[in-house]
């Protein structure tokens, strides 16, 4: 059985990702900042049939919380197939360049850029150790440089994406080292946007998170001819996928 670590998984996009791989016969561990949150989204999974998965508690933005995770998942596997960075924040309001203050930005990229970058050398071992190792880093498509320095882009005229698009580009930078430190290897690495969904983060705004769960794990279900080193978002191009840096 194939196991897979999702951060940030115990609600929005995180548990719909981990619901549907469980379906297709994975091991899940669901990660969870608050493990009493984690242990409630296990306990509802396990109602519904779906069994095969334990809580972790992991708080991405603390070296000691990743290496416990780490501790813990290791007395229980010796591989980890699958890593989805998906745990994420919008850095708080007001959102803007000019106006959001430094914690703001910090608070950002230390969950959605240094909380990846710690989470992935943590597990590394663990992941080198499977046949197809697969990391999944979520993204969005307002951290594509190129898109949003297009006026005829949608969200070009939209001003609340400084800080979370700020971060989400340096984290796509970190997708492109990462995918190319490790290219001559059995690992797919891509960075992956799920789409504008109704979830916490937008205030339930946007499309289902079944859709934004299904493009996730397209991307963490790859063979050995997938792609690695892209950066996708089927709502933007929905013929390809792949989408500009």
């Amino acid at each position: 059985m194939k196991k897979v670590l999702i951060t940030g998984a115990n609600k929005g996009i995180g548990f719909e990702t981990a619901k549907q791989l469980l379906q297709k016969g994975y091991y899940v561990y669901l990660g969870s900042r608050d493990l009493n949150n984690g242990l409630k989204a296990v306990e509802t999974l396990k109602s519904e049939g779906l069994t095969n998965v334990e809580a972790i508690q992991l708080d991405v933005t603390e070296e000691d919380s990743v290496k416990t995770a780490r501790a813990a998942i290791a007395n229980t596997t010796d591989s980890l197939d699958v890593l989805i960075n998906n745990a994420g924040i919008n850095g708080g309001s007001p959102y803007t360049a000019l106006e959001a203050n430094t914690e703001q930005f910090m608070a950002a990229f230390n969950t959605n850029v240094f909380g990846v970058a710690r989470v992935t050398q943590t597990f590394i071992d663990l992941l080198r150790k499977s046949p197809e190792p697969r990391i999944v880093n979520v993204s969005t498509s307002v951290g594509s440089l190129t898109l949003q320095s297009d006026p005829k882009w949608p969200a070009y005229d939209y001003a609340k994406y400084a800080v979370y698009g700020a971060s989400k580009a340096a984290l796509n930078m970190y997708t492109v080292h990462l995918a190319y430190e490790l290219r001559e290897t059995a690992f797919k690495i891509n960075a992956v946007c799920p789409g504008y969904t109704s979830t916490d983060f937008t205030g339930h705004n946007g499309g289902e998170v079944r859709e934004a769960g299904q493009r996730i794990i397209k991307y963490a279900l790859i063979d050995q001819y997938g792609p690695t080193g892209k950066f996708f978002s089927e709502e933007t191009n929905p013929e390809t996928g792949e989408i500009p840096w």
